[in-house]
């Protein structure tokens, strides 16, 4: 009697054990979700911003059009690789696309912006400064997002392959998170662009 009393002790306690990894499983999982929420604001709000940078530089800059196009172009697609990112975030796939995207874009803007600098006029236009005003915040703001999100998938990720929490993530099928990253081929136009200072 004693020694199934004892049994029953342990069996209790390893349910409750593995209860608490699982719900430390989808805290965590949760947490990067939530996280890349966070980003879908921002580069929401970075979207809505393009049309109006595209349309104050457009006045002056007429002979740009493959620019205005590119720009346009890019946007489309980070949209869209959002979309696919929103629809599961943390998908390595979703995240490749994504950053892929991202990198266009920032390259398409960094292009833009090297364009609106030969303009003097166009620069000390009140438009075009409080569109670079608010690019330039909402750039920021993608970045801390973007931070927050790759610490919340790494912290899930190391919650899930840590034993024995690996043990409880394979029998659940916690599956692994990627991180949000710009392509290597990328990062160099990323790191310099979009310059939106005036």
């Amino acid at each position: 009697m004693g020694t199934l009393l004892i049994l029953l002790v342990i069996v209790v306690a390893v349910a409750f054990f593995a209860v608490a990894i699982y719900n430390g499983l989808v805290t965590a999982r949760n947490a990067f979700r939530n996280a890349f929420a966070q980003i879908d604001v921002q580069l929401q709000r970075r979207f809505d911003l393009i049309p109006n940078l595209v349309e104050t530089a457009k006045g002056y800059l007429t002979h740009e059009r493959e620019t205005f196009e590119a720009v346009t172009a890019a946007r489309a697609a980070a949209m869209s690789g959002l979309a696919a990112a929103k629809a599961s975030p943390g998908d390595p796939a979703a995240m490749a696309e994504l950053g892929k995207a991202e990198g266009v874009l920032n390259g398409a803007l960094g292009r833009l912006m090297v364009s609106v600098e030969a303009y003097p006029e166009l620069k000390a236009s009140q438009n075009m400064m409080q569109v670079s005003e608010e690019l330039t915040s909402t750039e920021n703001k993608v970045a801390f997002a973007r931070q927050a999100f790759n610490d919340s998938v790494m912290a899930y990720n190391n919650k899930r392959e840590v034993f024995p929490s690996s043990v409880v993530a394979g029998m659940f099928n916690f599956a692994p998170a990627a991180l949000l990253e710009i392509p290597e081929a990328q990062q160099a136009a990323v790191r310099a662009a979009p310059r939106v200072q005036f």
